[in-house]
């Protein structure tokens, strides 16, 4: 996560210079801070997929003989 958080950085920082240059009504900048927006919600998705488990998830790790558990195959 740490890494996509230092790509995030670099492209607001590329963002601010374009807008800074180019003007903040320019496609460019624009573009520029789509980019940034992408990768945020990248980050924030990649944040979601990493949910904790459920109660019964945490249950099973911790007791895998417990009959809630049990999992059979056909």
């Amino acid at each position: 996560m740490s890494n996509i958080q230092s790509k995030i950085d670099q492209e607001r920082e590329q963002a601010r210079e374009v807008c800074s240059t180019e003007g903040a009504q320019s496609g460019d900048c624009a573009a520029a801070w789509d980019a940034v927006e992408e990768l945020q919600a990248e980050a924030s998705h990649q944040k979601e997929t990493k949910t904790t488990k459920n109660s019964l998830e945490v249950y099973c790790d911790d007791n895998p003989d417990a009959l809630e558990c049990r999992v059979y195959e056909d």
